[in-house]
């Protein structure tokens, strides 16, 4: 007997809506339950403070400064990664010769192997080796600055100054994606149809030019979701922080607030005010992604 309309809607459906409800949207219900109450996290009694939490984050230093910190990583941290990537994909797929027909560069196969193998080395790692390259006594970095007469890098504390810690820190997020995201682009322009670039070059247009006309407007959606990934990484980037630099940095200027959470609720022990710093963070995620897509649905222009 064929299947019927409801037991298809019921099995397509409504088995993996009630995954999702289960593991996704509890979980969610849990930590904001949480966030209202005084639990300690080891004990099975807890009470119902209601919004003391939040107002405790409100007048929190250090929270208040990790959520500074992981707005402009959110602010630079895809923006720089999509445009270099972009820029790479597109020398890579288009910015061969001017001449005949549209074409990459030659050897693009090799560029995209040397690109991405970033991305295949676990995060953990990525911070581990970089810390070790920037370190002020015996780090690579330092050495072969000094090596080339830059004396004043001699042991200098990469990682130890204010004012170069979270740029460092950038750069080593935006070298482990980077790549991922060149090769994510360059499937998303191999899709975009050549008559379009033949179209544009007949009327004169240069590889600038085309870039903007053409390749901006054909990738936009790919260039969305890049941006909310990489958006929720930022975000987040509790891996690489906590491997460059586990105590926050210097004057906690690259303390995020994944790691605050995790300081407040396994070494304080106090498991509901991490749980409010959870639901903040969840908030701002949303709210990340729903300025992404507002502002890309303004931008469109007439196809809105």
């Amino acid at each position: 007997m064929p299947m019927s309309r409801r037991g298809f809607v019921l099995i397509t459906l409504g088995l993996p809506f009630v995954f999702y409800a289960v593991f996704v949207l509890w979980p969610f219900a849990q930590a904001f339950i949480y966030s209202l109450t005084n639990w300690s996290g080891f004990s099975d009694t807890f009470d119902f403070v209601g919004i003391s939490n939040y107002e405790a984050l409100l007048n929190d230093d250090t929270f208040l400064q990790a959520v500074r910190n992981n707005l402009l990583l959110a602010m630079v941290v895809p923006f720089v990664t999509i445009a270099l990537a972009l820029a790479l994909a597109t020398l890579v797929t288009v910015g061969g010769s001017s001449t005949g027909a549209v074409r990459g560069l030659g050897r693009s196969s090799f560029y995209r192997i040397v690109s991405f193998f970033p991305y295949t080395i676990p995060a953990i790692v990525i911070g581990l080796i970089w810390s070790q390259m920037f370190d002020p006594s015996s780090g690579l970095v330092n050495g072969l600055l000094t090596g080339i007469g830059l004396d004043q890098f001699t042991s200098f504390a990469w990682l130890g100054e204010v004012s170069t810690a979270m740029p460092v820190s950038m750069f080593v997020i935006i070298w482990g994606f980077v790549g991922f995201y060149m090769v994510l682009f360059i499937a998303a322009i191999k899709g975009i149809p050549s008559e379009l670039y033949d179209a544009a070059r007949v009327d004169g247009a240069g590889r600038f030019r085309m870039t903007m006309m053409v390749t901006l407007p054909m990738v936009r959606d790919t260039i969305q979701t890049a941006y909310i990934y990489l958006g929720i990484l930022a975000l987040d980037a509790f891996v690489y922080m906590a491997a460059l630099n586990a105590s926050g940095g210097p004057q906690n200027s690259t303390l995020t607030m994944t790691q605050d959470l995790f300081n407040t609720a396994f070494k304080k022990g106090q498991f509901g005010l991490a749980s409010a710093m959870g639901v903040v963070l969840a908030v701002l995620t949303l709210l990340f992604a729903a300025v992404v897509f507002l502002v890309n649905r303004l931008t469109k222009g007439k196809d809105r």
